[in-house]
């Protein structure tokens, strides 16, 4: 009875994860703030459909966008939610590979919340979160995604006005839900990494301050929020630009320390995602 249990279980985790990879859209390249189409040489498996992929959230700019008028229309790149992009992606995509067993894709996906296509991935990354302009519409996307079982990092954003203007979008997608410093001892601390220390990760431009903005920038903050089964569905770094860690990782000027942690910490991340 055990061993046909088992077999059931393992069949029905095999056509689980065939319908991923047959519903998985295609990649769709886009050019960045700092890096422009072609920049980066495509790796041979950028056609593969995998387990997990970097999901990056394309996103409208909010009042605080500091590249106004510098950028383009948001849906075609070139805007704020391309900052580090793509090297930040593929260089913590091949980490992933390097560092655990999933299946990996070498180059990230863009996803839009207004085209429903958030489902296909296990794992969602936004930066520059502090100056999002998410719409209520979007923000429901996003709770239906993370309360099928989705996981969203929101990253990169710092001071207390960006923090007021991350927190009142937020709400877009969960109004009852508090956001919280998560403890030490949580599992997504464990999954991988036992990281009992998480310094503040500044980013490459503000690595002589150490921190970004005016003083309220300075202390780094982990937290989240947690669904009703206490399981972390939004893990949130604040005053901490983990994405410029990933991006710089290979540059002998950044410090080792950051990019280290930065891999680390979203390593547990993803396979906390992937296992709770």
């Amino acid at each position: 009875m055990g061993f046909r249990k088992g077999l059931r279980q393992w069949v029905c985790g095999l056509t689980l994860i065939g319908a991923i990879y047959a519903f998985q859209r295609p990649f769709r390249e886009f050019g960045g703030m700092e890096y422009d189409i072609g920049t980066i040489p495509m790796p041979p498996d950028w056609q593969e459909k995998t387990e997990w992929t970097f999901a990056r959230l394309m996103f409208p700019p909010g009042p605080l966008n500091g590249y106004r008028g510098r950028d383009a229309e948001w849906h075609t790149g070139y805007s704020l939610w391309t900052q580090d992009f793509p090297r930040a992606d593929r260089h913590f995509a091949l980490a992933v590979r390097r560092l655990t067993r999933l299946h990996a894709r070498s180059v990230e996906q863009v996803v839009n919340l207004d085209e429903g296509d958030a489902y296909d991935w296990p794992w969602l990354y936004a930066v520059q979160v502090g100056e999002w302009g998410l719409t209520g519409k979007q923000g429901q996307e996003l709770r239906e995604y993370l309360l099928r079982g989705g996981f969203f990092m929101a990253d990169d954003f710092h001071t207390n006005a960006e923090w007021y203007e991350f927190e009142s979008r937020i709400k877009k997608a969960f109004p009852e839900k508090q956001i919280v410093e998560i403890p030490d001892d949580d599992a997504i601390f464990h999954s991988v990494y036992d990281l009992s220390e998480r310094i503040q990760i500044p980013g490459q431009a503000h690595l002589r301050q150490g921190w970004k903005g005016d003083f309220s920038g300075k202390g780094a903050h982990w937290r989240g929020i947690y669904d009703d089964q206490g399981r972390i569905i939004i893990a949130i770094s604040y005053n901490s630009d983990v994405g410029d860690a990933w991006e710089y990782a290979d540059d002998p000027y950044y410090p080792a320390k950051f990019a280290d942690l930065a891999i680390r910490l979203g390593v547990n991340y993803i396979v906390y995602a992937m296992t709770h």
